[in-house]
């Protein structure tokens, strides 16, 4: 069927957002109205004429209204096939009338768990009748129309009134399609909780991920590829996604991927002092703390300017206008930070190219939560790396322990390394990244590296010696053979943060007495890749 004449609607909605203006403009083509509970009140509170979903099925609602619309007489008006003898033979001999047209958003569930209501309330906002509804009717959408988003009251009304209270197929089609991904979102939302919450399963028998897409993008991670964003259909945790834009040019996949590596990074340091961190390709090219942002700022810019070039900046404190000003120095894709001043804000509107996205609230690095990888076939999931050490889980293992300040070292170098794809090496000294080493197929090349960016830096910023002088250096996973540590060492080293466990720690742990180095092991390995 292409065009079909709305009769009768039946409206059934938890959020009533546009009710009124909806329940207007069906009347206005003479559609005749059929609702439930507080959507029926709305309806007669605006003066529109409507009839008890009781008075169509003949019964009362019951059980606190969890049975009203489980009915054959709303299923078989939703699921009838208008042009199939039989159906319209069935409907006749059981007094069915058709429905053309359904209207429903379901129970609050996801606002419901979000509150922090016990289970009991949670159980009762899962909704049955109106994701029964919207399948039957989605279903049908050669002959029925179903709305679940009030964003698509408008483009409704609109067609009524083009087609003289009619729709076309192609609309219905697309509003089907809306309503199964809708029910299908729900659902997960639901089994989510009972497998994570309700049950404490990390791993579930059966994943199911529900998104909703908030855009699509120009291109993925090259300009022959697709992309969009998507964020959860229940929404618990703030990040770059749900990030406020204040100017540029819209986000790509890369910048929204390198941005949520340097959003993640500078969360580790939330409730600490100003902290910078400087991102490029989804690796940190420098990261410091200070007194203020703007000194911290110009340490980390020091590990690296040369790929802090075209990078991005997330802070965890709100932007000042000296922190910007300096920041406006060179080409910045994304500066994010949880606020900013309005002097800082008028600094950046100046580079118009430069987004500046606010974050409001860190994410807490420490939270659960699951990663997922496409790969041939299948995906991988696995837990969020949310491991973290203390001091008093650090082993001592050389001749010398570390001093205190080399202690506080290698922890800032360990939480850096924990963000670099592996191998990973991170000098740092006095809560300033001194060298970074990203991503080599060996542990040596990374400390070498990693080396070689601390030395140029020492020659463009004219220092007498290089930060990586006196400095520790952390390694994201064991040292296989002491090549890498003797690198380290040769760079200036004097302390070492790794997680131990190599068959050959005890040759490792020789070559670190041989060369004065004081070593710790955390027990935890922080691959990333």
């Amino acid at each position: 069927m292409t065009q079909v004449a709305i009769k009768r609607a039946l409206l059934s909605v938890s959020d009533k957002t546009g009710l009124t203006e909806l329940g207007a403009a069906l009347a206005r083509h003479g559609v005749e109205l059929v609702s439930t509970g507080g959507t029926a009140k709305a309806l007669r509170d605006a003066g529109l004429a409507v009839k008890d979903i009781s008075d169509l099925t003949g019964f009362p609602e019951m059980m606190d209204g969890r049975v009203k619309t489980l009915h054959p007489k709303v299923h078989g008006g939703l699921l009838a096939v208008r042009d199939n003898p039989e159906h319209l033979a069935a409907m006749q001999a059981h007094d069915i009338g058709a429905i053309d047209l359904v209207v429903v958003n379901l129970y609050p569930f996801a606002a419901t768990v979000a509150k922090g209501a016990d289970r009991d309330e949670i159980i009762e906002n899962i909704d049955i009748g109106g994701p029964s509804m919207v399948r039957s009717a989605a279903k049908n959408h050669d002959s029925v129309v179903i709305l679940t988003d009030t964003a698509d009251y408008a483009e409704f009304i609109a067609a009524l009134d083009t087609h003289h209270g009619a729709t076309d197929f192609d609309f219905r089609r697309r509003c089907a399609a809306k309503a199964y991904a809708a029910t299908a979102a729900y659902d997960s939302m639901i089994s989510q909780w009972f497998a994570f919450t309700d049950l404490g399963q990390q791993l579930p028998g059966t994943l199911t991920v529900g998104g909703v897409k908030q855009g699509e993008l120009r291109y993925g991670e090259n300009p022959h590829q697709s992309a969009a964003l998507y964020i959860p259909a229940a929404e618990k945790v703030r990040g770059i996604a749900q990030a406020r834009q204040l100017q540029g040019k819209e986000l790509s996949y890369n910048n929204y991927n390198d941005t949520d590596a340097a959003l993640e990074l500078v969360a580790e340091f939330r409730d600490g002092p100003p902290t910078v961190v400087i991102v490029k390709h989804a690796n940190p090219c420098g990261v410091a703390t200070g007194e203020t942002l703007l000194e911290a700022y110009k340490n980390a810019l020091e590990c690296d300017s040369v790929s802090a070039f075209g990078g991005i900046i997330a802070v965890n404190r709100p932007l000042d206008a000296a922190t910007a000003e300096a920041m406006s120095g060179i080409f910045t894709e994304v500066v994010a930070a949880p606020d900013a001043s309005e002097d800082a804000k008028a600094i950046f509107a100046k580079k118009k190219n430069l987004r500046l996205l606010l974050t409001g609230e860190l994410p807490d690095p420490a939270r659960e939560g699951l990663t997922i990888k496409s790969i041939a076939g299948g995906y991988l999931v696995q837990g969020r790396d949310n491991g973290h050490v203390t001091r008093e889980q650090l082993k001592v293992v050389t001749d010398r322990a570390p001093t205190e300040q080399e202690l506080k070292d290698c922890l800032f170098a360990w939480t850096i390394a924990k963000h670099v794809k592996s191998n990973a090496i991170v000098y740092a000294k006095d809560n300033v990244t001194a060298g970074i080493g990203a991503g080599q197929m060996n542990r040596r090349d990374s400390a070498r590296i990693a080396a070689i960016k601390a030395k140029e830096a020492a020659e463009t910023y004219g220092w007498a010696q290089p930060r990586t002088i006196g400095s520790a250096v952390a390694s994201d996973a064991f040292f296989p053979f002491a090549d890498g540590l003797l690198s380290a060492a040769e760079a200036g080293a004097t302390a070492v943060i790794q997680p131990g466990g190599s068959i050959r720690d005890e040759e490792v742990i020789e070559a670190a007495n041989k060369a004065g180095l004081a070593m710790v092991f955390t027990g935890m390995r922080h691959f990333r890749h």
